[in-house]
């Protein structure tokens, strides 16, 4: 009785040792190229060169992926890891980001695709207070004019060096604004304000640059007025 009891105590023990394999194998990759901590990875220059998104373990919170060669976004990416609240990827070559590939992210706040190769952006989830396309190849076309109004916690948004030819629509809660080194050669009294209400202010809107593009804004006196301050550009 006694060795039917071991062995059968054997042969539990090794079918919870492999339903315990089974459960670390997935995750053991990222976290042998990466540093794992609870709640957080970080691949930072990765050698193999990573060229793309890794498993995350199931409750990841914050990702740095900076410095890699990842090229592709896909849908999959992140579609069960639901917990992120940062994702910082600055510094690979992301040239496409599939639709729907931050779609389920609700809890994300900060979003990092800075130094990258992109031509136009995905639709962002909405809770994002920060968001950092700094750095990329962004033309207007490839930035869908709501792309930034929906999100109404927004405070900082960077998307400076690139080749937007309009300021973009972005909403009240915004901050700080830059957008210095693009192409704008034009703005208006509703770029910033509301031109039809003179009594318009946007208190929030402390930092806006715009420096290092085409445009003259002292040709466009009149649409600062709901401002606390001036647009940092060129005057003259």
């Amino acid at each position: 009785d006694r060795q039917t009891d071991r062995q059968a105590d054997r042969q539990t023990d090794r079918q919870t040792d492999r339903q315990a394999d089974r459960q670390v194998i997935p995750y053991l990759p990222t976290c042998l190229l990466c540093v794992c901590l609870t709640g957080s990875v970080y691949c930072e220059e990765v050698s193999p060169d990573m060229t793309a998104v890794p498993t995350l373990p199931k409750e990841t919170a914050y990702l740095y992926a900076r410095y890699n060669k990842i090229n592709k976004i896909t849908a999959k990416d992140f579609a069960d890891i639901v917990t992120l609240r940062r994702i910082d990827l600055t510094g690979n070559v992301i040239s496409e980001i599939e639709d729907g590939a931050f779609s389920k992210l609700t809890l994300l706040e900060e979003l990092s695709l800075a130094e990258n190769r992109l031509v136009k952006l995905p639709m962002l989830p909405a809770k994002l207070t920060t968001f950092n396309a700094n750095y990329n190849l962004l033309r207007t076309k490839g930035v869908k004019a709501t792309a930034f109004k929906k999100l109404t916690k927004l405070v900082n948004l960077f998307l400076a060096n690139n080749q937007l030819e309009a300021v973009p629509q972005f909403p009240e809660s915004v901050r700080i604004v830059h957008l210095q080194n693009n192409n704008i050669t034009e703005i208006s009294a509703d770029t910033f304000c509301k031109g039809n209400d003179t009594y318009y202010l946007r208190p929030n809107l402390s930092e806006v640059r715009m420096d290092g593009n085409p445009v003259l804004l002292s040709k466009y006196p009149n649409s600062f007025t709901c401002l606390k301050s001036l647009p940092i550009g060129r005057y003259n």
